[in-house]
């Protein structure tokens, strides 16, 4: 081969290739300042070094350990180049690009395992000078429909976890290792089985070396699985403990909060209750009229109620959400027995039911119409079991994912995670929980078996 030729079949085509699958990776990573103007001059870089790669390719291209170096050094530079353009850490850039690669090798063998099968089959010996075009049409249509489906398969699951910025490096080590090992055993299966081929590459007289090929073309097929699925089930179980970890801290939280409305409330009790009497003791010496001190009466009122539920935590919760919908022209609607639910730990409680509420005034507060500004809250038990419902109503629509509403704030990545934390604390609970819409009205029951 010439060395244009091996520049364009070999280096380019890898580079192209690898820069596809690159793409699906990267695309959802941060970018630095003047990302374009660092990406283009990053592009043709990659392009231009591909130049002296293809001569030493040329030269040494013919061993083992030659044909090791040039893809380790395009993929070191990729990887450079790359992190250059993206403002994430070298690690991070590191994990995307050994995903890319991995994902480029496995296509690359799974056209290997096609078009080895077709050699055999004598399927290519008719095709006489347009074998070249023909030749590129297969390769290029498994290329493209394998990038669609990795997409749908791999790509995609991983890189929407890749947000959290946090990856698991012991798994990205094991990753590297792996891959690195897969890269080594193809290398060795297309140097000497290119050898052992007659008239053109990967088509073999002996049957016993069609079968070793295709069986060094499906092992390299399982290792590339094996590490997307490795990279996917890490990025996947971290962003995970990760959500399991603010949620505990949420629960932490609500303890603290509870303490801190308990205090707040039983201040505006104390309050409430000395205006009360240097009321009556204005009223007394005539320096107030009826009337006015009716007014004043009727305006501390709200401040001064209690809600009975039979647990103190909920009396305390309920009041403070009262005070917030009196003020915000919210008709909350509580029957709650509260003794029911003393099995609840503290924090879980608080947060259960202070989420519960929150996300409900979140929807009803976007209501203009005076009557649907309502919530309807209630937990009672029959037989072995405890309900709790909650309704109210929404505008707009609600989209459900794995049976709950997504949240429709604009930022998905720090919203959201209140009806997880219903879930998780239900789920800890030995409850089940439910959430769907009708007829304008979203509906949350929660059963409990005790």
């Amino acid at each position: 081969m010439t060395f244009w030729q091996v520049y364009g079949y070999i280096i380019a085509e890898f580079l192209f290739e690898y820069f596809v699958y690159a793409a699906l990776f990267l695309h959802k990573l941060g970018r630095r300042r003047y990302f374009y103007f660092r990406a283009v001059p990053a592009v043709v870089a990659l392009f231009a070094l591909g130049l002296p790669v293809a001569l030493f390719y040329k030269a040494f291209g013919a061993t083992l350990w030659g044909r090791i170096l040039v893809y380790s050094i395009l993929f070191a530079l990729f990887t450079l180049l790359a992190w250059i353009c993206f403002d994430e850490s070298y690690l991070t850039v590191l994990f995307c690009c050994s995903m890319a690669y991995a994902a480029q090798n496995l296509a690359y063998k799974i056209y290997l395992i096609i078009w080895t099968a077709g050699e055999q089959l004598r399927l290519y010996d008719n095709w006489g000078n347009k074998f070249d075009l023909y030749y590129r049409l297969i390769y290029y249509s498994v290329f493209a429909v394998c990038a669609v489906v990795f997409w749908f398969v791999f790509i995609r699951r991983i890189t929407a976890k890749l947000e959290n910025r946090k990856l698991n490096y012991r798994m990205l080590v094991i990753t590297v290792l792996v891959l690195g090992i897969t890269v080594l055993l193809c290398s060795v299966e297309d140097l000497y089985f290119a050898e052992l081929s007659v008239w053109r590459e990967n088509r073999f007289d002996e049957y016993v070396y069609f079968v070793l090929r295709e069986t060094g073309n499906a092992f390299s097929v399982v290792c590339c699985i094996i590490v997307l699925l490795l990279a996917s089930k890490s990025i996947i179980e971290n962003a995970l403990l990760q959500e399991l970890e603010y949620l505990k801290y949420t629960v932490r939280q609500g303890e603290r909060q509870y303490q801190m409305s308990k205090d707040s409330i039983e201040l505006i009790n104390i309050k409430c209750h000395d205006i009360k009497y240097k009321l009556d003791a204005l009223t007394a010496q005539g320096g107030m009229t009826p009337e006015a001190v009716k007014e004043l009466r009727d305006s501390i009122a709200i401040y001064d109620s209690k809600t009975e539920t039979g647990n103190q935590l909920l009396n305390i919760l309920i009041t403070e959400k009262s005070l917030y919908c009196e003020q915000n022209g919210i008709n909350l609607s509580c029957m709650i027995d509260g003794v029911k639910l003393d099995f609840m730990e503290t924090g879980d409680l608080y947060c259960l039911f202070g989420n519960l509420i929150d996300n409900a005034l979140e929807a009803v507060k976007e209501i203009e119409e005076k009557e649907r500004r309502v919530i309807n809250l209630m937990v009672k038990s029959k037989d072995n079991l405890l309900l709790v419902q909650e309704e109210n109503y929404y505008n707009g629509t609600r989209e459900f994912e794995d049976g709950l509403p997504l949240t429709t704030k604009k930022d998905k990545n720090s919203h959201g995670f209140g009806m997880r934390s219903l879930r998780m604390i239900v789920k800890k609970y030995g409850g089940e929980l439910a959430a769907y819409v009708s007829d304008d009205i979203f509906h949350l029951n929660i059963i409990f078996s005790r």
